[in-house]
């Protein structure tokens, strides 16, 4: 099969890790009869730099027609001045609107040979680590409202319809029934009329599916589960900002953020795939950036727009295999030594068959 995959490394330690994915992509390719077609984008600041806009045309162009995207980042200090309309961070917040991905998942999976990196302590941990995905809503919410600044006040509007909240909520009770068969869904009800509604369809939703046994949380609360016992989740379903907050303390406690992946989608099976890590902009071209989190992206690529499960498992099994052999990045060493960037990469495509 032949994939046309929209490619934008970004900016920072994005050209870094999107290198070593393409390594593992071609090799995925090589084995099992597949090949990779990439086309190079421009967006945030790498386009703020070239074209003076975040997002140019051509890019949303190229990315409509492809298979599928990938991404590094975006983003830095050098931008942060910009007014909030030309921050980098748009081009994120366009390519969601504009392919229309309403669904981010987001794999939270604490690996047993790196029990060591996690905060902590092992009885909370156990013997067999930690697996959640959150499933946040990506294009409503209070990232996409009305916001305006009006003399020495500031507003941002967080609205849901009941569609946007329905679609969410049928792609994580999905998830749900091919995993644990756990919702949770978190919110704000006590206070929040947005949050209220999507309770209310939330409830709706769990009607058509009996095996699923789902529950709801407040946000603050949820915050304070996932440090004291994590082991209660399976499937996370959150809004846009409430899912942006948890799942990033959802990483921190598997080890590290350079380890998770993340895939946004949409009703059909294209999808935007990158790390959920920033930019880091301090180590580029440093070859020390972690690329396993963009290489696991490649896998749920595989695995969520194209459809090929063999493929993703073995990307996902020559990772734990690299990791099992003791080979370490500077962010997940614990002080032992550490091997670089493209090592890390070599080694995992190695390990694939």
């Amino acid at each position: 099969m032949n994939y046309k995959l929209a490619v934008i490394p970004g900016d920072g330690i994005g050209p870094d890790i999107i290198r070593e994915a393409k390594k593992v992509l071609n090799k995925v390719g090589e084995i099992y009869g597949h090949n990779f077609e990439y086309t190079d984008l421009l967006a945030g600041g790498a386009a703020l730099d070239a074209e003076g806009i975040p997002l140019p045309q051509k890019t949303m162009d190229v990315c409509k027609e492809s298979d599928s995207v990938l991404l590094g980042a975006v983003g830095g200090p050098k931008w942060d001045n910009l007014d909030g309309k030309m921050r980098p961070e748009q081009a994120l917040l366009g390519l969601r609107r504009g392919l229309g991905l309403f669904a981010n998942l987001r794999p939270a999976v604490l690996f047993n040979e790196l029990k060591a990196a996690c905060p902590l302590k092992d009885e909370i941990i156990g013997d067999d680590g930690l697996d959640i995905m959150c499933v946040r809503e990506l294009t409503g919410g209070i990232y996409f409202g009305k916001r305006g600044t009006e003399g020495t006040k500031a507003f941002d509007t967080l609205e849901y319809s009941e569609e946007e909240v329905r679609r969410i909520a049928i792609r994580a009770f999905d998830i749900a029934m091919k995993r644990n068969k756990k919702v949770t869904s978190v919110d704000k009800a006590n206070i929040l009329d947005s949050s209220r509604l999507w309770r209310k369809v939330v409830d709706e939703v769990a009607k058509d599916y009996p095996e699923v046994s789902y529950e709801h949380m407040y946000v603050d609360n949820a915050a304070m589960q996932l440090i004291r016992y994590p082991k209660q989740f399976d499937v996370i379903l959150t809004g846009n900002m409430f899912g942006d907050i948890l799942s990033d303390e959802a990483s921190m406690i598997t080890g590290s953020i350079g380890m998770l992946p993340s895939a946004s989608l949409g009703e059909t099976g294209k999808g935007m795939y990158e790390p959920i890590h920033g930019s880091a902009p301090d180590i580029a071209g440093q070859n020390i950036a972690n690329p396993i989190a963009t290489i696991l992206s490649v896998s749920m690529m595989l695995r969520y727009s194209f459809n090929l499960e063999k493929e993703a498992d073995a990307v996902e099994n020559a990772v734990k295999l690299v990791l099992e052999k003791g080979y370490r990045t500077k962010d997940i060493c614990a002080g032992a030594p550490s091997i670089g960037t493209d090592e890390m990469g070599d080694l995992i495509v190695k390990e694939l068959k």
